[in-house]
């Protein structure tokens, strides 16, 4: 292999183009696009600094392989399905890595994102720190576009000579520019001319099975594929593995995607290394990520033949899941592999699945003692064993296992009370609590936690400094702001514009009827809810916690 460039302006010419070489296109092995505005923005902002962005690895055959079109008009809610081209032998050029970037360089020269285009500040530039951002690029919406920002697109692809294409930009601006930025302008358009559209500046690889059929086979190709891409942060190692499966499976992208959408409709959010990770469980392969799992023939082949079983078994868990437990959406939910095991056992065990007892109890306890946290997969291989042994779901016998293997499943007065602001654990508590509707039609409408006494308020409260004696010392912490008895759960109407906010609660609360304070435990002296009482408040609040969830905090 050696390496070939292009300008990036030609390059992306080439993206789904047949007439180059029979275009570029992204392979089925490649995961979906996952960036961001701000690391395209930031992308941009690193090139215009030329700063090396790494070399593309591409694979020109004339294989019979499933394959994509870039996309140029990027939505959140895409589905890859979408962009896949029909399935032909002739020539082709395919991506193995560096699909972000392209991806991100499609949509900011010739593309948008969620409707909105790439545009420069075209005076921006001045220098900044390495780890700050130079040249500021943002997506702006088509309506929105006003001087100093400019589409990246049209300066790019100008026809025009750099110095007549800044003299047309200088002319859009309202206000009268100074020298300086007159310069500044001219400089960077130059600057853009140069980098995107006369120097090769991108480096790319040619695997080539068309002249070298018999030195890079499709087998050679999965191994150069997931050579090329685990030594880097963009791919997990589920898609790694996904890699392998996809090489003898065409319809693998397809069957996850819809299969993850069916999950994630009512506001889950099952991912592709959960499924894969259930298959390694479900067929005694053991819940740890080995690629070599994947590179077993037997294995893969298991994966398809029952593909149908495993996805009706997942289905089947979770439905049960959301219409009878509290555990109804993503924010409920800390951890997804608690369910492993119970979908190892629907697996099966189908015939004894809708007899079992104590699933909610078994939820309950292990999710809010967190028992699958940190590195739980030598605990999930012990259960499905212990499945195995009994042939049942029996929680007793689960729970002996969770114990045995040193992990907690108390639920105590601390497990509630040392709940947190933004941890795990609290959506699960407050979904338990209080009966609002967690996933709503309209995704800005999902209830949000707030603090009773606004965390601005309280850090106004200093003490003094034992070795200055000023007073600089916050006196509440954040453990202290942060804490479940500082926290209730409002819908978003009341924690948005005009609602909630920064009021305290003595004015919050005085016009809210009993039923409300009740529905929140308030206390109902209302001299608590004054600030110079929130330690007192706090007392009283957690005695109120403590008694709403008296009938779960049990002992080992």
């Amino acid at each position: 292999m050696k390496n070939s460039k292009d300008s990036f302006r030609k390059f992306v010419s080439y993206l789904n183009n047949s007439d180059q070489e029979g275009g570029y296109w992204l392979p089925n092995i490649q995961r979906p696009f996952v960036w961001k505005e701000e690391q395209i923005e930031r992308l941009f902002d690193s090139i215009l600094r030329e700063y090396p962005i790494g070399t593309l690895l591409v694979w020109k055959t004339k294989s019979k392989i499933r394959r994509r079109k870039f996309i140029d008009n990027y939505k959140l809610d895409i589905k890859l399905t979408d962009f896949y081209v029909p399935e032909d032998d002739k020539q082709k050029m395919l991506v193995l890595d560096g699909q972000q970037r392209l991806q991100s360089l499609f949509i900011g020269l010739l593309g948008s994102y969620e409707k909105k285009e790439l545009c420069l500040n075209v005076l921006s530039g001045d220098l900044v720190a390495p780890e700050d951002i130079r040249y500021k690029f943002k997506f702006i919406a088509n309506s929105e576009i006003k001087a100093p920002w400019f589409k990246l697109k049209d300066i790019v692809f100008s026809n025009k000579e750099y110095d007549e294409t800044a003299d047309l930009i200088k002319a859009k601006f309202d206000t009268d520019l100074s020298d300086v930025d007159k310069k500044k302008i001219t400089r960077i358009v130059a600057k853009l001319t140069r980098i995107f559209g006369t120097e090769e500046n991108l480096v790319y690889q040619v695997v080539d099975s068309v002249d070298n059929s018999e030195l890079y086979t499709e087998d050679d190709i999965v191994e150069i594929f997931i050579r090329a891409n685990s030594g880097g942060t963009p791919l997990g190692k589920s898609d790694l593995l996904f890699s392998l499966l996809t090489s003898s499976w065409d319809e693998a992208d397809e069957q996850m995607e819809d299969l993850l959408e069916t999950l994630n409709k009512t506001g889950y959010n099952f991912n592709r290394d959960f499924v894969l990770k259930t298959c390694l469980s479900i067929f005694g392969k053991g819940a740890a990520y080995n690629v070599e799992k994947f590179r077993d023939i037997k294995t893969r082949q298991s994966i398809i033949d029952n593909w149908t079983l495993i996805s009706e078994a997942i289905k089947d868990v979770k439905d049960f899941i959301y219409g009878k437990t509290f555990v109804k959406t993503d924010a409920t939910l800390p951890s997804y592999l608690v369910l492993i095991p119970l979908i190892y056992f629907r697996y099966h065990h189908k015939d004894k699945w809708n007899s079992t007892l104590n699933i909610p109890n078994y939820l309950l306890r292990t999710l809010l003692a967190s028992a699958f946290s940190g590195s739980p997969d030598a605990l999930i291989d012990k259960c499905t064993k212990k499945i195995d042994e009994t042939k049942s779901f029996d929680i007793t016998e689960i729970f002996g296992v969770i114990k045995a293997d040193g992990r907690n499943l108390e639920i105590s007065r601390d497990t509630v009370l040392n709940t947190y602001y933004g941890s795990k654990q609290i959506h699960l508590l407050f979904n338990l609590w209080y009966n609002f509707n967690y996933q709503p039609t309209y995704n800005q409408n999902k209830p949000q936690v707030d603090h009773i006494f606004p965390q601005s308020q309280l850090k106004k409260i200093k003490v003094a400094n034992p070795e200055t004696g000023r007073m600089d010392i916050l006196k509440y912490k954040w453990d202290d702001r942060d804490q479940i008895a500082n926290c209730m759960l409002l819908t978003a109407q009341e924690n948005g514009s005009g609602g909630k906010t920064d009021i305290l609660p003595e004015v919050w609360f005085a016009d809210k009827s009993k039923d409300y304070l009740e529905l929140h435990l308030i206390p109902q002296d209302k001299e608590l809810w004054k600030l110079e009482n929130f330690e007192k408040f706090v007392k009283e609040r957690k005695k109120l916690i403590e008694a709403k969830f008296d009938s779960i905090i049990i002992k080992n």
